[in-house]
């Protein structure tokens, strides 16, 4: 979507996101009051900040996905990441949440690591690829996922599972839907244009795997939801059921609420692998304030703890604690807190999460293969959905 303040597609996000303006352009649902009612009855009353935040905050069909759950089906979570760039705090959001998810539904979760389509749209090499997925996958283990109940599939390694399935997908696909939803041109690469029937395979996979039609529950960053329309209708053209949508928003990069956080600006993001000091110093240096100009005017007038930085940091990722959040929102409004001591207490918070964080990566180290793709991890899992 491109109007005149701000530009979402699939590939650009610029500047100040009016998500209303979005739910309205793509026809996508809000998650009322009513849905997390549902949901807090399978997850012991308890609902992730991301849901009682509204950071997850609209979807497709979640009420059927409820509905057919409290029948007893089964479901299972696709996700994905492909491996370019070192990561950043913004790619760690789904994968906290998904990982929330599977605690309280108990449910598979299948995560793509791309590295093809990386190789096909980036000037990197293979090799180069190849160590940055090695990376990014423990990168995402760290965040806790179960290991019986996760399975991580690499195109480059389980293309020969996976391949089937793209060619019927592909087949399904018409140039013209690809080029309007991915702006593909003349120019592009035939390896790029065969790419999006690879990544829609994990929709559909799991219920052939299994033999039976397994609903698939997809979270994403709403500049995604373009495409994962073109992937609902693929998904019943091949009579499988249309996968669940849940749309979140984007965590912003540290120079203020345009845009979003940006591997390809380090100066936008802050990195898993920052140090305390370099963490320390791009929020001090980059965090856009809401404060005022000085402190005495502070005092008076107060902040804007909705545009700023570090309050969204804190909303959206490093205080769960909702009556801390309401405190440090009223005192950063009134001006009783100055931005000074807003960041500093947001430096804190992320230098603690990272340095847990990094803790967990390392004992998460020799287990990987634990949760790679095998036959074997299949068989076993099987028991998942038998009725």
């Amino acid at each position: 979507m491109v109007s005149e303040n701000f530009k979402v597609t699939p590939w650009e996000v610029e500047g100040e996101v009016d998500y209303g303006k979005l739910i309205e352009e793509f026809g996508i649902n809000v998650i009322d009051t009513k849905l997390l009612e549902r949901i807090k009855k399978h997850t012991g009353g308890e609902l992730h900040p991301y849901l009682e935040r509204g950071i997850f905050f609209a979807h497709r069909d979640l009420d059927k996905l409820l509905d057919a759950y409290e029948k007893g089906e089964k479901f299972y979570i696709y996700t994905g990441r492909g491996p370019s760039q070192d990561m950043h705090l913004g790619h760690l959001l789904p994968f906290v949440f998904v990982k929330w998810l599977q605690d309280k539904f108990g449910c598979e979760v299948w995560i793509q690591i791309s590295d093809d389509e990386k190789f096909l749209f980036k000037e990197k090499t293979i090799d180069q690829i190849k160590k940055q997925a090695e990376i990014d996958i423990l990168n995402i283990l760290a965040v806790g996922f179960d290991s019986e109940k996760t399975i991580i599939v690499s195109d480059f390694k389980h293309i020969s599972v996976m391949y089937e399935t793209a060619c019927e997908i592909a087949k399904k696909l018409n140039f013209s839907n690809v080029k309007a939803t991915f702006g593909f041109n003349n120019k592009t690469n035939i390896g790029a244009i065969f790419y999006p029937a690879v990544q829609m395979v994990l929709a559909v996979l799991p219920s052939k795997i299994y033999k039976k039609n397994i609903l698939c529950l997809i979270p994403y960053g709403i500049d995604q939801d373009p495409y994962f329309r073109l992937q609902r209708d693929i998904n019943e053209k091949m009579g499988f059921y249309k996968p669940v949508c849940l749309a979140g928003v984007f965590l912003p990069g540290l120079q203020g609420p345009t845009g979003k956080m940006s591997s390809s600006d380090s100066s936008s993001a802050i990195f898993l692998d920052d140090t305390p000091e370099e963490v320390a110093n791009k929020i001090k240096k980059y965090a856009f304030s809401g404060g005022q100009p000085t402190i005495e005017e502070h005092r008076i007038k107060g902040g804007n703890p909705d545009i700023d930085t570090c309050f969204q940091y804190l909303k959206l990722f490093f205080e769960p604690d909702n009556a801390k959040l309401q405190e440090i929102y009223n005192n950063y409004k009134s001006g009783k807190m100055l931005t000074s001591e807003l960041k500093i207490y947001t430096i804190k918070k992320i230098n603690d999460f990272l340095e847990k964080f990094r803790q967990q990566r390392e004992a998460i180290q020799p287990r990987v293969n634990e949760f790679l793709y095998s036959e074997e991890k299949i068989n076993k899992n099987r028991k998942i959905y038998e009725t």
